[in-house]
């Protein structure tokens, strides 16, 4: 996807995508638009995957889905390496530091199409220890649980 900046805003190194599918999605209580630096709207996106609650917050496990069942949906935002340190903040990992075995989330690329384009995109998927089969959200949206 064609990046939009004038001269003075070129960038050195090339965007980055995130694909935020809960509490990180426009309007919801850690809105990544409201973050800094902010991001680039990129459009809204679905990840074939499995949603499910944990309390006030999803978590996503990209395994454990059917053919027939309904995709992840969320968005894609371009991020500054600033930005991806805030993210890993908010999910609780410590950035530039290494997995560990606790850590309710992890870093993963996925491949996930935006308007009409595949993007490589960052995303966060819970722990499987964290995806109890009970707290599964078959309709894969976060914003129909609030």
């Amino acid at each position: 996807m064609p990046e939009d900046f004038s001269d003075n805003d070129r960038r050195a190194t090339p965007a980055r995508y995130v694909f935020v599918y809960g509490t990180l999605r426009r309007g919801c209580s850690n809105d990544i638009t409201r973050l800094s630096p902010p991001p680039r709207w990129v459009g809204e996106a679905e990840l074939p995957g499995v949603l499910y609650t944990l309390g006030a917050y999803p978590g996503m496990r990209l395994e454990g889905h059917a053919a027939g069942d309904r995709p992840v949906r969320g968005e894609v935002y371009a991020i500054d390496p600033a930005l991806e340190h805030v993210l890993d903040g908010i999910e609780g990992l410590v950035p530039g530091a290494a997995p560990q075995d606790d850590d309710e989330y992890s870093k993963r690329e996925v491949r996930v199409r935006v308007a009409g384009q595949m993007l490589s995109c960052l995303m966060y998927e819970v722990h499987p220890r964290c995806a109890l089969p009970a707290a599964r959200l078959d309709h894969g949206n976060w914003r129909e649980c609030k």
